[in-house]
């Protein structure tokens, strides 16, 4: 049975008031959860509302406050017709980089100057610490894999007299600086004069805040030092001899969120099956599942390290026993990340499923991470390579960090040692194959920002994209080499040209003045539609509430970075919006004038206002979708909430409108 016209303007209506009560869940869903909770305590349990998920709004740079900065690119030495495609792939690193680190809807865009020019803009809302900002983006990690060139020679004697000599006087000159610093001198102004770090001397030495996981040879030598204390001794390392002074030492802090960074210590059993990545295993998920259920029922912190040595499927986990040893957010698969790190210590986790397969986690410590501001005076030493040429040693192959998929830390199943495991995509697989064939039983050296981190033999032809890199690591050097890795390389060089803050007081001031204006510019309409169309013009006033209520959902969803631009955008929706409202009703009168019923007239003009109220419309989009795909981000921001706002004004107009003008003289 059909529903008569009656029936379905209800059901009609029926489904504008479900949407208005999930879109006010999601505009509200905290203040419903504040009331749900007042009324459980007021009632003692009887009344106990379900909650909802609180929904933020995403606010952009402008309401925010955060970082912008600009990136020039190098892209002199390649060819024009690659250019375009280089400097996209480094607006993807970026953008791969700064969403690591969990900035809320990062903008990295690419913009072309009038002389030619590539630059990369780069807009991180929230971010309190530009300098920390610039640090995470980094300069320009080039990632390259090199083969051996000609055999290197020996030195020859004279050459060897010559590196002693420059060596024994790079040592006089450094104790003689390190004299000075210890007797009171201003270690600021003795970096500046005597400090071979080109990058850090014209800043007194400074190196910034710096961790563990970063400059693990900086951290041992400082770390039982007091704030202000200079080495006794000279710190010979790679690049000379070293002069530290701690300057200051704290707990690290996550920039965004300003909660103290945490690392931890734990152990984990994985059970992998067929579907799962790097599996090779036969068993179904089912048969896992059931599987790890009911070790999880045997397992306690006592046996736990024999479970894994019995059960996990992980390569040389039977020696391990699936120790993972100290590691922060960012080492691990965000499902397991997530994990262990809401888990107390000495539990033993839930299962949790990541692509490898089901885990099951015990988290044995946690510890906050130290972060040391240190300065230094580099005196440099010259080696065999400096004198014969490092550069010349090593010969370039196509093969680069854009052919690397991903980098991962494994354990050796013979020795348990930790091993550094490659995986390249299809065209680095290929390049790979054909470069291990080329040098059995030679070296392939791995470079990073011009440095060699790795220089792994190669045994055989690899197949397959796949490759361990062993050697003599600790589980620490192995995720610091992981962790370099995965950084990714940009294609281009890049270099800051501009930086800028914006601070959360003007963001916070604009979103007030924002809200008053929009506040004021409703209740302007309001009182213009219900003067001007009395009954009619408060049902447009309702359809219009329930308009905002609708976009204000949708922007929450999507979710819309809101940025001032943003919400000029919705309040120019609003009052397109209503310019569909007065066109419907104008062309209502006219046919009431003409002599037509109520629900004629409301059918017919409806009917006769969706052209002039659908080109309209389609000619704005039209503007939106060239300003989304063409524009800068304060550009963008506006067309999307106009576009957003369009759409929905269509539905508030023909579907609500229409609606509640049938409801109103159907019964008359």
């Amino acid at each position: 049975l059909k529903p008569s016209a009656r029936g379905r303007m209800w059901q009609i209506f029926g489904l504008i008031i479900v949407l208005i009560i999930v879109g006010g869940l999601i505009d509200a869903g905290n203040y419903y959860n504040k009331g749900s909770i007042w009324l459980a305590n007021k009632t003692n349990n009887i009344i106990k509302l379900p909650g909802v998920k609180e929904i933020p709004f995403r606010l952009g740079l402008d309401l925010q406050g955060g970082a912008h900065l600009v990136y020039q690119a190098d892209v002199v030495n390649i060819p024009s017709k690659d250019r375009s495609n280089a400097i996209e792939g480094a607006r993807d690193v970026i953008e791969r980089r700064v969403n690591v680190f969990g900035v809320s809807e990062p903008v990295v865009q690419v913009n072309k100057t009038a002389g030619g020019d590539y630059r990369i803009v780069v807009e991180l809302a929230g971010v309190k610490d530009i300098n920390e900002a610039i640090k995470m983006i980094g300069e320009t990690p080039i990632l390259e894999f090199k083969q051996h060139g000609d055999q290197q020679r020996e030195l020859t004697d004279e050459e060897k007299k010559i590196m002693e000599d420059f060596n024994k006087t790079a040592e006089e000159k450094a104790s003689e600086v390190l004299g000075k610093a210890l007797s009171r001198g201003d270690f600021g102004a003795l970096a500046k004069e005597y400090s071979q770090d080109e990058k850090t001397k014209e800043a007194n030495g400074d190196l910034g805040w710096i961790t563990n996981k970063e400059s693990p040879e900086f951290i041992d030598v400082v770390q039982n030092m007091k704030t202000g204390e200079i080495t006794n001794d000279l710190i010979k390392t790679n690049y000379g001899y070293e002069i530290i002074k701690l300057e200051d030492k704290r707990i690290k802090k996550d920039p965004f969120t300003e909660k103290e960074e945490k690392q931890i210590k734990a152990s984990h059993l994985l059970l992998c099956y067929k579907e799962s990545e790097g599996c090779q295993s036969d068993s179904s998920k089912e048969e896992v599942y059931e599987k790890i259920k009911e070790i999880k029922k045997q397992a306690n912190t006592n046996n736990f390290s024999d479970l894994v040595k019995k059960h996990s499927t992980e390569p040389g986990a039977d020696q391990s026993g699936g120790e993972l040893g100290w590691f922060g957010r960012g080492n691990m698969v965000k499902p397991f990340e997530d994990a262990v790190f809401e888990q107390k210590i000495g539990t033993i986790s839930y299962v949790v499923a990541t692509k490898f397969g089901y885990h099951l986690i015990y988290k044995q410590d946690e510890k906050n991470i130290d972060e040391y501001k240190i300065s230094h005076i580099l005196i440099r030493t010259i080696n065999k390579q400096d004198i014969l040429g490092a550069t010349q040693d090593w010969q370039n192959t196509e093969l680069s960090g854009k052919d690397l998929k991903r980098a991962t830390v494994q354990f050796n199943p013979n020795d348990n040692s930790p091993e550094v495991g490659l995986e390249f995509n299809k065209q680095g697989s290929n390049l790979f194959e054909e470069i291990t064939n080329n040098n059995i039983n030679k070296q392939v050296a791995i470079f990073l920002d011009g440095y060699l981190i790795s220089a792994p033999t190669v045994n055989e032809k690899i197949t397959g994209g796949k490759a361990v890199i062993s050697g003599k690591f600790n589980l620490k050097e192995a995720k610091l080499l992981v962790q370099r890795l995965n950084a990714g390389a940009l294609p281009v060089p890049i270099s800051l040209v501009s930086q800028k803050t914006v601070g959360p007081s003007l963001g916070s001031k604009s979103v007030s003045n924002s809200l008053r204006a929009g506040i004021i510019g409703l209740i302007l309409i309001a009182l213009f539609m219900i003067l001007f169309y009395r009954i009619n013009g408060l049902l447009a006033v309702i359809s219009l509430c329930i308009y905002g209520t609708l976009v204000l959902a949708v922007f929450k969803l999507w979710p819309v970075t809101l940025t001032l631009s943003g919400i000029a955008g919705f309040i120019l929706s609003i009052g397109m919006a209503v310019d569909a409202n007065v066109l419907i009703f104008e062309r209502i009168k006219e046919e009431l004038k003409a002599g037509r019923s109520r629900i004629n007239a409301v059918e017919e003009g409806f009917h006769r206002a969706w052209p002039s109220i659908r080109d309209g419309n389609i000619s704005t989009l039209i503007t939106c979708f060239i300003l989304i795909q063409f524009s800068t981000s304060i550009v963008k921001g506006f067309a999307i909430t106009l576009t957003i706002g369009i759409i929905i004004s269509l539905f508030s107009a023909i579907i609500v409108t229409k609606n509640l003008l049938m409801l109103r003289f159907y019964r008359k």
